[in-house]
This record gives structure tokens, sequence and C-alpha cells, in this order.
């Protein structure tokens, strides 16, 4: 748990605003632990652990988690229904763009990828996982898990992976990230309060491959053709020969 050596702190803006924090030296997964501090009646609490046993991504896929990398949760009571739960990933998505941006000397080597990546020089540097649960009260908790490459990245991975250490990125410590990202999404979620329009254009400004060629592989079938935008309810928008189409969840590649 938390004790005056962890390097871990949330900004001054965050713990104004009500935020607590909770570090792991090893966990399974922190949106399981931010999930059991919802049942105990917590709210608006980052989960943090050095290193992960059980960290997963979308689909339940392994997530690796060697340590001196970023694997943080945030914990979040009634701030979307079940049906706008999914903007709640977008405005992760921001959050984490813009504070990843303070640390790159070109912020524009940083990118958002539909739905929930985040990419450095085109190469994935972190993932986004958003998760709901109605609890006993009748509350909706919904935790956004954060998996940040800072001083590694996976090997042998079907895609392209970047770390912040190994791009030369100086501040690229997880305690770093944490720091501006805890700022960033306390301001967006501000910003999510007034509803998802706001939300939408900013992500849009992020956006890696807008208008670009793109893939996307749905359960049921694949597209290809350009992408062209999120609709308002963050929907991807690819248009091929026989028109426009609203995906709901899929797995992007971009470029082909």
């Amino acid at each position: 748990m938390t004790g005056p050596a962890d390097p871990f702190t949330l900004s001054d803006s965050a713990i104004a605003a009500g935020y607590d924090l909770v570090v792991y030296e090893t966990i399974g997964s922190t949106n399981d632990a931010a999930f059991e501090h919802a049942r105990g009646g917590a709210n608006r609490t980052w989960v943090v652990a050095r290193a992960q046993t059980a960290g997963r991504g979308r689909h339940g896929r392994q997530w690796q988690s060697p340590p001196g990398n970023l694997y943080a949760s945030v914990l979040l009571i009634d701030v979307a229904t079940p049906q706008t739960a999914p903007q709640i990933g977008f405005v992760a998505g921001i959050a984490l763009a813009r504070a990843l941006r303070q640390l790159v000397a070109e912020p524009a080597r940083i990118g958002v990828k539909w739905p929930n990546d985040i990419l450095l020089d085109g190469a994935k540097l972190a993932g986004i996982l958003v998760e709901g649960r109605v609890l006993a009260d009748g509350a909706y908790a919904i935790v956004a898990g954060f998996g940040v490459n800072c001083q590694s990245r996976p090997p042998d991975l079907p895609y392209r992976a970047a770390a912040l250490a190994e791009a030369g990125v100086g501040r690229s410590k997880a305690a770093d990230v944490l720091f501006l990202l805890s700022q960033q999404m306390a301001d967006w979620l501000r910003v999510f309060e007034q509803g998802f329009d706001a939300i939408r254009a900013e992500w849009l400004s992020l956006a890696a491959g807008i208008g670009a060629p793109i893939k996307v592989k749905t359960a049921t079938r694949q597209f290809e053709g350009i992408f062209q935008s999120i609709d308002a309810d963050g929907r991807l928008i690819l248009v091929d020969a026989s028109g426009a189409h609203s995906i709901e969840a899929g797995d992007v590649l971009l470029g082909h």
C-alpha cells in the first residue's frame, strides 16, 4: 500500500478535486483492485501497481506488465450510464495523450488510435481498458485502466510497439506519467460533464489516421476504406465504395 517512500503522487488539482491514491507493489490487476475499492465505498480513487500478474487488455487479452511501466486505474462512480460508459474511453484517451504530449519535445509524435490506444511515432505506446459494473447499492462504477510502456515494451508482438525511454523521452518514469495523467483526467472529466461534443472534437484533433486508409476487423466481418471520423456516440465512421459504415467495436489497422 502507499507509504512515504512511494514516488507516485497525484497532481495538486486532482487532489483538490477529491481523488485518492492507493499504490501496490505487485497486484493481479489494477482494474480488479479498483472495483474492490468501489465495493468498499470508495470513489475517485487511483489504484497503481509497480507490477501486475494478471493485467488484461480488450477482449480479455493478456497485458504484459514488467516493472518500470505504468499500470494505473481510476475508479469513478456514476459519471456515466452503462450506455454512455464507452465514452469514458475517449475521455481517458484524451487525458493520457495530453499528459504524454507534455513529456515529448515534439507533441505531435503522440496520437490516439480508435478505440483505446495511444501511439508514439505510429507505434503502440499505451492501451486503455474501460469497464463498468453495477454495485450492490445500484451505483454504477466505471474503472478506466491505463497501461503505458514507460521503460520497456513487450517483445514479439504482432504490431509495432514503443516505450518512452527507448524513444529518447527524458521524463519517462511511470510516476511522471501518473502525475500528469491525474491532472488531465480530472480536467477532461469536468469537460465530459457538459456532454460528449467537446470530447469528440478534442479526440478528433488528436486522432491518428483521419482521412487515411484503414482496416477494421469486427466480430462478424472486416471493413477496408477511409477513416472519416467518429460519430456523436464515438462509433468509427469508415467510408468505402458502398458508402459509410458506423462501427461500434473492432480491431483497427491504420494505413491499410
